[in-house]
């Protein structure tokens, strides 16, 4: 018999530790650390254990960096353009990919929908639900498809017994914190069993070249649950994030070792699964024909894709003795400041009264960008009068009172071109280059000028 050693976990962070403590040292959290069973014995290779061994398994040595080829990866094409987006352009072969969000907010769904959608042969483990099941959910989404497998299983060492079996192009998990293994003795989900596994996954991923993609669970707090390590032991971690009320889900990528991790992809979610929303200005400005005050568009920019943002605010006497400051979707500190600005350079007394910000389509923003809209807003709340539809702004506000301009300012301009606005406020030291835009661009130096164009 194997010997036995118990060592100490905490569950927040994934420290180990020689004995109990209440406090974690490294995290400082308290009562997070367990006591786990771990099995001492010589581990097998995933290789080993299921007598597998793709044609193309790499074989790395020692090259001088002079003579190492750099040339761009090949990528995979999931055919799903909000996701080769967030990912850079596809899944890289042998590439290890994390998505984490909500309880019942779609992972399962995107990931089947591209399993059913791609040309490639894919294998798609649930260790949460029973094929019987995920053969219901497909026959809605893609009611014909012969390239994706269906497997409902645990254990790595079976998962890898049929992949040798199978040899797909794409493995997909759901999910890492369902998966044990023999050589743990140790729940499912356990600080220890999600480290072994994701390792075991690693090691198949980078030595035959094949992408996998996890689904991962998150905490109450919305990290992604299980130790840290997972998260730095994975190439990519994308998060998918929405309201399970509203039918828009925005998918976020929080570490790419392949591409970037400012782009964002929007899917409206519908019966039959996914829809991708190519133009998501479409959904965050509303078709609201009423002329209605406190409402301002922004253009904006997440990663490389301009957008056009709506935001709401309304400015009311303060009912209680301590005014509140609320924002959706918009840092409560910066509209703190902007209120500030107001008050002090532009002589609006907005000490004694409530503001309520909000940023339409629930999305989260903090491009300084959007701070001439939010000033725009709270002053057509506060004096009642509406801004015309067909303006948008782009700007950042100093402590001064100054409008400082914004990177990238005519890709914004042209966003706003396209989708018909007549004019946009920019700031007067943006250098923009001379061509024939149809859009009137307004340039400002300081607020003042901003309220004298608006409201007269």
């Amino acid at each position: 018999m194997a010997k036995t050693k118990t060592t100490f976990f905490c569950q927040n962070c994934g420290t180990q530790h020689a004995k109990w403590q209440g406090q974690c040292h490294a995290c400082k959290e308290w009562n997070t650390i367990v006591e786990e069973v771990i099995q001492k014995e010589d581990k097998k290779d995933w290789k080993q254990d299921t007598a597998f061994a793709k044609a193309n398994t790499r074989t790395n040595k020692p090259l001088k960096i002079n003579e190492i080829t750099a040339s761009a990866e090949k990528r995979l094409d999931t055919k799903n353009g909000e996701l080769n987006r967030v990912l850079g352009g596809g899944l890289v072969p042998g590439s290890l990919t994390l998505l984490g969000g909500e309880p019942g907010i779609g992972k399962s769904t995107l990931c089947l929908q591209i399993s059913l959608n791609l040309p490639y042969k894919t294998l798609y483990v649930s260790g949460e639900e029973s094929q019987q099941q995920i053969k219901m959910r497909a026959d809605r989404i893609h009611p014909d498809s012969d390239q994706c497998y269906i497997l409902a299983e645990t254990k790595t060492q079976n998962i890898f017994r049929h992949i040798s079996e199978i040899q797909p192009d794409i493995v997909i998990i759901d999910s890492i914190q369902t998966l044990h293994t023999n050589h743990i003795e140790s729940s499912p989900g356990s600080i220890s069993q999600i480290r072994e596994t994701t390792s075991e996954l690693i090691k198949y991923a980078k030595e035959t070249a094949t992408p996998v993609i996890l689904i991962g669970h998150i905490t109450k707090d919305g990290n992604i649950a299980g130790p840290k390590i997972l998260e730095h032991m994975v190439d990519t971690v994308l998060q998918f994030e929405g309201d399970r009320n509203h039918v828009y889900r925005i998918l976020r990528a929080h570490k790419n070792r392949f591409g970037s991790t400012n782009e964002l992809g929007i899917y409206e979610m519908q019966g039959s699964g996914l829809r991708e929303v190519s133009n998501p200005s479409e959904i965050l400005i509303s078709k609201n024909d009423e002329d209605l005050s406190g409402t301002a568009i922004a253009a904006t920019l997440e990663g490389l894709r301009p957008l056009m943002i709506e935001i709401q605010a309304l400015v009311s006497t303060a009912v209680y003795g301590t005014p509140q400051r609320s924002a959706t979707g918009y840092n409560v500190k910066r509209l703190n400041m902007l209120l500030a600005v107001l008050e002090k350079r532009a002589g609006f007394k907005l000490g004694a009264k409530d503001v309520f910000l909000n940023v339409t389509g629930g999305i989260s923003v903090d491009d300084p960008a959007i701070d001439l809209a939010v000033i725009a807003a709270v002053l057509s709340s506060n004096v009642d009068i509406a801004i015309d539809k067909s303006l948008c702004l782009a700007a950042e506000i100093g402590l001064a009172g100054e409008v400082r301009p914004v990177t990238r300012v005519e890709q914004r301009i042209h966003e706003a071109e396209k989708l018909g606005f007549r004019g946009i406020i920019v700031s007067k030291y943006c250098k923009i280059p001379n061509h024939d835009y149809k859009i009137s661009i307004i340039k400002v130096a300081k607020v003042h000028d901003v309220v004298r164009h608006l409201f007269g």
